[in-house]
Formats: structure tokens, C-alpha cells, sequence
């Protein structure tokens, strides 16, 4: 029954904590509930540890140390290392290794979490089985020289245990000690099974959705040379790490959501830290690249309609595919001035006033538009 599985590729510890931390999530926790009822001290107490560990995570590990996209002060450095600890991902440094590999070999055999091997593998899979041999951490050399990541590296594991369910456990056996509205035991039992063992599956699979979801669902506004996308659904799940196209594209840029209206809540905390001197050098992408990035992949996108409709045109004279034929060919003709002009601006480091970015990105939009408009013109 069991001869197909490759026993032998099973990463049994890391399966084991997955599999077990989940299954304890959706029995233990809902007996909890059952048996002592709801405490808003325990959910506040939650809510502190999710915040902390997903944004040490997504500002820490993936922000500061995988991408170097701003500076941070020792006490921010250790804030993120130790509740960093507590998401049970392994230490920063292995972390944004793997992370760097990811990059740099997206949607290919040696990327770590493949999106070509399917949903789960990019999701999880690609922690449970050891298709290869580990990958030496070859490509942190700048990371190892840090003490303080050096140091969370050599003791991550007692590291996680202490902060993820041993601290939490601790602050619910005194809560219930000192307020005696819970039993010791309750306390202690309601720290370690919500603020620990359910956040802690929680905040990995957000993590998980980043390398799953992030390359299936959304828009790619940015380039379509690789699978990673734009959504803002999962940008609420992710604490802003939705913005997966622009990512990709400026991986060293401290924001992933760079218009005004997307949720990035890892921008603003770095932003906020930056004010009280705790960070420093934030990474921007100017505005004229960023715009230049989309002008080229809607150009990329029209030069595809019109290869389209002219095949359309061979195989029958229609006099609405020659007129929207005619209507994309003078679209062209605009979005190649545009890019041109953005092109010289970043060429010559010329920074385009707010309003002409935001007068060339509405006719961007518009012939976007348009395009769209004049698809609705192929015959069926």
C-alpha cells in the first residue's frame, strides 16, 4: 500500500511538527474553548505574538536580512531575530539563503519552492520531503558576519521553544495566578495552545502563502517573465507581501505595495522606525523606473493583441478587426513615446515631477483600457 512513497526523502522532523502543530490547532484548541471559554487576555496575548512573529518575518528575515532593502539599529535586529525565532522557520540565515536561491532561480528546478511542481510543494511540500542535499549556505556571507545573526543561527531551536510556546505559557500561568479568573493550569495550557501552537501554524501558513499563492493568483503588471504575481487578497493574509510582481521585479525596494491605496503594513512599520532613528537608508525604486517597468510589460501586452488581430485579418477581412487593429497600432505608436520618455528620464537621472508620473501612468492605464476594450472586437 505504501511502496510508492519515498520514505526515504521524508524530512520526519519537520513533517512531524507541521502535521502535529496543525492537528493540535483544530482539536485541542477548539476543546479549550469548550472547556474554559473564550479570554481576551489569551487573544490579546495572540494577537501581540502574531504581529510580532509574521512582522518578524516579513520585515526582519525577508526585508532587512534576505534583501538588505534598509538598515536597522541592534534593538530592532534582536527584536526580529527572537520573535523571528518564535515563527518555527528555521534561523535568518538559512532562511534568507534559501530565500537569495529563490531569486535568483525562480520557476526553475534549483528554486527552492517551485511553483512548477504544483501548489503544494511551493507551499509546503518542499519542507517536508529533501528531494536534494541541503544547500550550502554559500550565498550569506555578508549575514554571517553579523553576531547577532550568527548567534540566533547556532540556537535557534531552544530559541524557538522558549519564545514561541515556553514564553506564552509562562504569560498565561501568571496572568491566571495573578487575576484568578483561570486555573494556573488553564493559564498556562491557554498560553501554549493559542498565542503558541495555533499561532504558530497560522503565521506559517501566511508565510507559505507567499511562495504558493503569490505565483498563482493576481495580476502581473510589472513583467510576465516569471510567475510571481500582484494580489491584494493575499497582501491582507501576508502583511503586505501580496505585491509579489513589483517584488520580483525590485526585490531591494523596502516596500512591496508602492501605490498609495495598497496594504503593506511591513512599509509603514519601517517607515514609522525609520522616524525614531531605528532604521535607516531605506531602498525606493524612482518612480519613472517603476512606471518604465509597466509601460514595457503593457507594451509587451499590445504587441500581443496585435499579432492577434493581424493573424485574425488573414484569416478574414473583418472590417471591425481592421479598424481595432488600426486602434492598437496608433496605441503603440503612443506607449512607445511614453517609454522613450521614461527611458531619457531614468537615463539622464531626470526625477519627473509627481504630475507628469501621474499623467503618464493615466494614459498607461487608459491604453490598457482600450485594450481591453478592443479585445471585446475578436470575433468568436
Amino acid at each position: 500500500m505504501f511502496k510508492n512513497i519515498p520514505f526515504n526523502r521524508v524530512e520526519w522532523v519537520t513533517s512531524g511538527f507541521l502535521i502535529a502543530t496543525a492537528l493540535l490547532t483544530v482539536t485541542a484548541v477548539p476543546w479549550y474553548f469548550w472547556t474554559y471559554g473564550w479570554d481576551w487576555f489569551i487573544f490579546a496575548v495572540f494577537l501581540y505574538f502574531y504581529i510580532s512573529t509574521g512582522m518578524s518575518i516579513t520585515v526582519g528575515y525577508h526585508r532587512l536580512f534576505s534583501h538588505k532593502a534598509f538598515q536597522a539599529k541592534w534593538p530592532v535586529k534582536l527584536y526580529v531575530l527572537l520573535f523571528g525565532a518564535a515563527a518555527f522557520e528555521n534561523s535568518a540565515l538559512w532562511w534568507s539563503s534559501e530565500h537569495r536561491r529563490h531569486h535568483k532561480h525562480v520557476d526553475t528546478d534549483d528554486d527552492p519552492y517551485d511553483i512548477t511542481k504544483g501548489f503544494f510543494w511551493a507551499h509546503m511540500g518542499w519542507l517536508m520531503f529533501k528531494l536534494k542535499p541541503a544547500s550550502p549556505l554559500d550565498n550569506v556571507e555578508d549575514l554571517k558576519k553579523d553576531k547577532l545573526v550568527y548567534f540566533q543561527h547556532l540556537f535557534v531551536h531552544p530559541l524557538s521553544f522558549i519564545m514561541s510556546f515556553g514564553l506564552p505559557a509562562l504569560i498565561g500561568y501568571i496572568y491566571a495566578v495573578y487575576t484568578g479568573n483561570l486555573s494556573a493550569t488553564a493559564g498556562a495550557l491557554g498560553g501554549l495552545l493559542i498565542p503558541g501552537v495555533a499561532r504558530v501554524v497560522m503565521v506559517q501558513h501566511a508565510t507559505f502563502c507567499i511562495n504558493s499563492l503569490c505565483h498563482m493568483i493576481g495580476k502581473r503588471p510589472y513583467s510576465t517573465s516569471h510567475s510571481a504575481r500582484d494580489s491584494w487578497i493575499a497582501a491582507i493574509f501576508t502583511m503586505g507581501e501580496g505585491y509579489h510582481n513589483y517584488h520580483h521585479e525590485f526585490q531591494w525596494d523596502y516596500r512591496n505595495g508602492v501605490k498609495p491605496w495598497q496594504l503593506d503594513p511591513s512599509k509603514w512599520i519601517i517607515w514609522t522606525l525609520s522616524k525614531f532613528g531605528l532604521t535607516s537608508e531605506l531602498k525606493r525604486v524612482p518612480r519613472e523606473r517603476i512606471l518604465l517597468a509597466e509601460t514595457k510589460e503593457t507594451k509587451k501586452q499590445l504587441h500581443t493583441q496585435i499579432t492577434i488581430f493581424q493573424e485574425s485579418i488573414t484569416d478574414s477581412a473583418n472590417e471591425l478587426v481592421v479598424q481595432a487593429l488600426s486602434t492598437l497600432e496608433d496605441l503603440s505608436e503612443r506607449l512607445t513615446e511614453v517609454t522613450n520618455e521614461l527611458q531619457e528620464a531614468a537615463k539622464t537621472k531626470i526625477n519627473l515631477s509627481k504630475a507628469k508620473i501621474q499623467t503618464l501612468r493615466s494614459e498607461v492605464r487608459s491604453v490598457l483600457d482600450e485594450i481591453e476594450s478592443v479585445g471585446k472586437l475578436m470575433p468568436a
